[in-house]
């Protein structure tokens, strides 16, 4: 969802591929079976979200969604991009799949991991919620690719941590404000109608 944002509010053009995760046909562009996956015209195929989202805001520089300009500002945009990749998304797993986390099969087990997962996330969330206070977005004061990046993880914690959204208000209007935005708008259609 993250680099379909981030194209959208680019406004270059772009075809988004439904796939299934490791299925055949994502297989033959990304042998590690994992989305998302970009292909340029040209056949070049980069992965992970957090590299195709700074390669994305590096080639359409007029869209100014780097976070900033100089080193200061590309280091926290690294920063918030790592954050995300390794800190809130890496917290998920154990809600997603608990099985991974544990020997036991039984249902006791499993939902003490996805409880710690939900312990994990909210630590993280913390974290942004802090950062947050008095911006409107991560980096400076517009919106960039780190938006972009955040918008799902905030998603999945409204849906899937007790309490929702409700104990990070700057974290919620980060994702209202990203939500409201016509891009975004067009993005979520086309993916909860897939």
């Amino acid at each position: 969802m993250a680099p379909h944002i981030a194209l959208e509010w680019i406004g270059a053009p772009y075809e988004a591929i439904k796939v299934g995760y490791g299925s055949k046909e994502l297989l033959a562009v990304n042998p590690a079976g994992a989305v998302p996956t970009l292909r340029e015209d040209d056949g070049w195929i980069l992965t992970q979200a957090g590299a195709i989202l700074d390669y994305l805001a590096r080639k359409h520089p007029e869209a100014a969604l780097g976070g900033g300009d100089g080193p200061r500002a590309e280091a926290e945009a690294h920063r918030w991009s790592a954050f995300f990749t390794s800190d809130v998304h890496a917290a998920f797993w154990p809600i997603f799949m608990p099985y991974r986390y544990t020997t036991d099969e039984g249902d006791a087990a499993r939902q003490a991991v996805v409880e710690a997962g939900h312990k994990l996330v909210a630590k993280q969330f913390a974290v942004l919620e802090r950062h947050l206070d008095g911006r409107q977005y991560i980096l400076e004061d517009r919106r960039s690719v780190i938006d972009a990046y955040a918008f799902p993880m905030i998603r999945w914690a409204g849906k899937l941590l007790p309490g929702g959204l409700s104990p990070y208000p700057n974290v919620q209007g980060l994702h209202d404000r990203i939500a409201a935005d016509p891009g975004v708008r067009t993005v979520l259609a086309r993916e909860t109608s897939n």
